[in-house]
């Protein structure tokens, strides 16, 4: 694939717990010099000033999701009112391991009526912590609530990141109708073509510069 068509995909991602205002500067100032299509940073770093075109992307219930809805939707509301231009929530997934899509849904609902469109909202689903099944259940769920994009991972689960798999299960399911962002584990250009070829509109990647490079060789 071309550098250039891999970049405008791109949620250049800084979610270290530890991370600083001067590490996000550096990530915009890269985000814009690499083309990518957004940031990704934690809601306590908002707001940020970003350059014309570059969005901002924010999470929600992270990484655990663990939290309650309402909880979620007030961090939700709150980052859009810095300024997120898209939200990346996390589901809790212990109703998942439960098969309580129900739940899934409810919870997911309540952050879409907390930030409506036109603010993208993500559902991250931690696929690898889930069986195909309860994959399958995540994405109807949070289509359902009216989401814009199923996600992956947080990156932050033992059980793993993105797979190819898992992301062509989640796009075979949600079809052309959402996107699906890929996330988690991806540090090379192979990983992520891997991931667009299995069907990610989006990437989550924090070695966005160096999997660039690698498709410029």
């Amino acid at each position: 694939m071309k550098r250039d068509d891999v970049a405008v995909l791109i949620d250049h991602t800084l979610l270290k717990p530890d991370a600083t205002a001067e590490q996000v500067r550096a990530l915009i100032d890269e985000a814009a010099a690499l083309g990518t299509y957004s940031i990704c940073v934690s809601p306590s770093m908002l707001p940020v000033a970003v350059p014309n075109g570059l969005k901002v992307a924010t999470v929600c219930g992270f990484p655990s999701g663990a939290h309650h809805s309402g909880i979620k939707a007030a961090e939700a509301a709150d980052s859009v009112t810095c300024g997120a231009d898209e939200v990346d929530m996390v589901i809790n997934l212990a109703d998942a391991v439960d098969d309580d899509f129900d739940a899934v849904q409810a919870d997911i609902a309540a952050v879409r009526a907390a930030c409506p469109p036109p603010v993208v909202l993500k559902v991250i689903i931690e696929s690898a912590a889930l069986t195909d099944r309860q994959i399958v259940g995540c994405c109807r769920a949070a289509e359902t609530a009216r989401a814009d994009f199923v996600k992956t991972s947080t990156g932050f689960h033992p059980a793993g990141g993105a797979s190819a798999h898992a992301v062509a299960l989640m796009r075979a399911t949600v079809g052309d109708r959402l996107g699906v962002k890929a996330s988690g584990g991806i540090r090379t250009a192979v990983q992520a073509t891997a991931m667009i070829d299995a069907g990610a509109s989006r990437l989550g990647l924090s070695s966005s510069a160096a999997i660039l490079e690698e498709l410029n060789r």
